[in-house]
């Protein structure tokens, strides 16, 4: 029995459908990638924002045809967007065979059972349970790099955000479990590890009654055969000085941080139901600099909030202007519904926010196009993650590069390299966010 598994959405829903794929293939499926071999198909759906919402109702709608047609025997629907509409994708998708909630992930088996059966059904659990996938887990990202969710849920509800309704409250993932699922990655050929929550910078709290991501790094440094350690997603506030220290004196950790902001305006931010403002947002940033003067910083911004004015997105460039980061990305707002945001006043105009939308990454654009152009001359140690062999040309990442969200480097070299090795590379110059390079005469490792 052959079964498309189709994952949307973020690196958090990847290790939801990596697992749930594991226990597939345990129980003796196997997985496919063409529709056309396909007996069954699972969509683990997202519907953070409209745009991932709209991708997932598209897929299940084209999944449907198939299960119309009779070219497969049976879909299931699991991830966010079954969690928050369940009704609504049987009344109006009945070709679905199944929903799977966002803490029942680990029913998919039960669910596809069912589904081939005939008989179908909803799996929609307790929204604070915590899903128990047991053991295998299928990496899909080539094997060389993998995402470690340390926690599920959240606890900040911002005014915008819909996950604490469809993830549940924040509950940390038990730090013996997590080490021995990082050993089993390293084990397999996994070089970096990119931690990934909806926060990562509060892991312990709820379990341990203190941050404990400081003391879960030194251990997972430990771990033989991991590279590189990535950090993504610290809320700005909750950066302590034990994890500086830790970043800076950890060798295997990269220096890099993912701190979403938000926006810069003060008044924006409390709407938001943010815990910074702009002052703090700049000491914080400074502080990072400070103390890891190599540090690569990436955020994210949301543009076109319920009453945002001219002089509070004018604000709000000047701010990405001044602090210069690394990486940055911006969203137009999206109403949301059930979120208290959704009925505010002063929504604005989509013409209104995609404009400002435009001139702040026109903005980020200069920023990293020179960032860019300083790092010729440095030497970097970077990770090969493919190649282009007409032009003998490869396909690397450095610190500063997250998997699909950042740039990339490319690397001369007459030396025959392999996807996930470490090689040392001069950097000769760059085009726009991508850097160029010559491998020098050694590898880093």
């Amino acid at each position: 029995m052959k079964i498309l598994f189709i994952s949307l959405g973020c690196d958090k829903n990847l290790v939801d459908s990596e697992k749930m794929i594991g226990m597939l293939v345990e129980k003796g499926y196997s997985i496919t990638d063409d529709e056309e071999e396909a007996d069954a198909v699972v969509v683990n759906t997202c519907c953070f924002i409209n745009d991932a919402k709209e991708e997932s109702i598209n897929t299940l709608l084209e999944m449907a045809e198939l299960r119309k047609n009779g070219s497969i025997k049976a879909l299931v629907a699991a991830g966010c967007l079954a969690q928050r509409y369940k009704d609504e994708i049987q009344k109006e998708i009945p070709e679905v065979d199944a929903v799977i909630g966002t803490t029942a992930a680990d029913a998919v088996i039960e669910a596809l059972e069912r589904a081939l059966s005939g008989e179908g059904g909803r799996y929609l659990y307790d929204i604070n349970r915590m899903p128990d996938f047991g053991g295998r887990r299928i990496v899909t990202t080539g094997g060389h790099y993998a995402y470690l969710k340390i926690a599920e849920g959240c606890d900040k509800r911002c005014t915008y955000c819909i996950i604490p309704k469809v993830r549940g409250s924040y509950r940390s993932i038990p730090m013996e479990e997590l080490i021995k699922e990082a050993q089993t990655l390293a084990e397999q050929g996994v070089r970096e590890l990119i931690l990934v929550a909806q926060e990562t910078t509060v892991y312990g709290v709820d379990i341990y009654g203190r941050k404990a991501l400081s003391e879960l790094l030194h251990k997972l440094c430990e771990i033989e055969g991991l590279h590189w350690i990535r950090l993504l997603y610290c809320y700005p506030e909750e950066i302590t000085d034990e994890l500086i220290n830790t970043i800076k004196n950890e060798k295997k950790i990269c220096s890099y941080l993912d701190i979403p902001i938000q926006h810069a305006s003060d008044r924006i931010l409390k709407l938001m139901g943010r815990r910074t403002d702009k002052k703090e947002l700049t000491e914080i940033v400074a502080k990072l600099r400070r103390e890891i003067p190599d540090i690569c910083l990436r955020t994210t911004l949301i543009t076109g909030f319920p009453s945002e004015t001219d002089e509070e997105h004018e604000e709000l460039m000047a701010f990405v202007d001044e602090m210069e980061f690394d990486r940055l990305g911006v969203f137009t707002y999206s109403p949301e519904e059930d979120t208290p945001a959704a009925l505010f006043d002063g929504q604005i105009d989509e013409q209104v926010k995609q404009k400002r939308q435009s001139e702040l990454m026109e903005l980020q654009q200069e920023i990293a196009f020179d960032n860019a152009e300083k790092m010729t001359g440095r030497t970097l140690e970077v990770m090969i993650e493919g190649s282009i062999p007409e032009d003998n040309v490869y396909v690397a990442r450095c610190y500063k590069d997250a998997p699909n969200v950042d740039g990339l480097v490319f690397v001369k070299s007459d030396r025959e390299l392999m996807t996930g090795d470490f090689a040392s590379v001069r950097i000769t110059g760059s085009y726009e966010y991508d850097l160029m390079g010559d491998i020098t005469d050694e590898f880093t490792e």
